[in-house]
């Protein structure tokens, strides 16, 4: 049995015509008559003749793939980001490479690189939570390969993103906590180069002083994501000679890990202190204790618009583009989400 896939050749044999001639039939050519165009493309649905991607790909000069790479997809957070990211491709008729950075620069520059190589049309990222260094991510211009950064994006303004207003959305954070009596707020941020813990930062210093309370950075712990580091900055809040009643984590995998380590020190959460937190994902609504309040951070829709704009960079030609570089910044709102129970 021939299971070969159907080609213009055998179409061009069945019909007496060049191959030339199917192949402008087939892309609807207004130089082939309109007879010999609907011989064409009947034959060619009759033997379910489809065109080869990769010829098209050659003649473009596209592969109609984009890169992305993920800290984790085992995180709710990436997962719901690259089906935001798969479904726009998918309406622009393209397809994703997908690769894992597991948050080591080490192995984001090596992902990069293979991306490179597979000659992807461009390429999305989300930071590694120690990358502190783009030069990596920036030499891919010089290979006509943009680059949409979302959620963790780099510091700099010379790049497209995706993002949200932590900012803003911790400065509201803090005023839903003190609006409510809570007024001994710590922060358990994450790692410092980071933009978004930055932005936490400045919009927890911001929303404490707004409110005409003192800033306390003893209140202000720091973990790498790990359980044992996050464990170790519960320890340190609760030792302090003033405990916190409220505790801002840094997302809700680290509200998990804080509150289970508030649990062993015998401290009864959402009563002797609070706990809110950033992402909303629904992970944590299986949780016996979620947080009161998350920040909704819409990691699909981050991804979904990571992709627009990519499309949009490389649907760019270049006749169109102007002598100054124009970024694509979009800055999304981080909206304050309140759980059952918060009070």
């Amino acid at each position: 049995m021939d299971n070969k896939l159907p080609t213009i050749k055998e179409i061009a044999k069945r019909l007496n015509v060049s191959v030339s001639t199917v192949s402008r039939a087939l892309s609807d050519h207004p130089r082939i008559g309109l007879r010999t165009k609907m011989q064409v493309q009947q034959l060619a649905r009759e033997i379910n003749y489809e065109p080869n991607a990769k010829a098209i790909s050659f003649k473009q000069q596209k592969s109609f793939v984009v890169g992305v790479i993920l800290p984790y997809i085992r995180e709710e957070f990436f997962s719901q980001a690259i089906s935001g990211i798969e479904a726009a491709a998918i309406e622009h008729e393209y397809t994703i490479l997908f690769g894992q950075s597991h948050d080591d620069p080490e192995k984001e520059k090596k992902m990069v690189e293979a991306m490179k190589k597979q000659r992807v049309d461009g390429l999305i990222i989300s930071l590694s939570k120690q990358t502190n260094r783009y030069e990596h991510l920036e030499a891919l211009e010089k290979y006509n390969i943009p680059v949409v950064y979302f959620d963790r994006v780099p510091p700099f303004a010379h790049a497209h993103k995706v993002y949200c207003n932590l900012f803003k959305g911790t400065v509201d954070m803090i005023g839903w906590l003190i609006s409510r009596g809570y007024k001994r707020i710590a922060l358990i941020n994450g790692p410092d180069n980071l933009s978004a813990s930055k932005e936490r930062l400045k919009g927890y210093i911001e929303g404490v002083s707004k409110k005409k309370l003192k800033v306390d950075m003893q209140l202000v712990e720091k973990t790498d994501f790990s359980k044992e580091s996050t464990h170790a900055a519960i320890i340190n809040l609760l030792n302090r000679k003033q405990p916190p009643n409220a505790i801002i984590t840094f997302n809700d995998y680290v509200h998990m890990d804080a509150v289970q380590c508030a649990q062993q020190q015998n401290v009864r959460v959402n009563q002797d202190i609070v706990f809110v937190s950033y992402a909303n994902l629904p992970i944590t609504g299986y949780t016996a204790f979620p947080p009161l309040v998350s920040i909704e951070q819409y990691p699909y829709g981050q991804g979904e618009r990571a992709m627009e704009i990519m499309i949009k960079l490389l649907n760019k030609k270049a006749a169109e583009e102007s002598a100054q570089k124009v970024y694509h910044v979009e800055e999304m709102p981080a909206t304050l989400v309140m759980h059952p129970g918060g009070r």
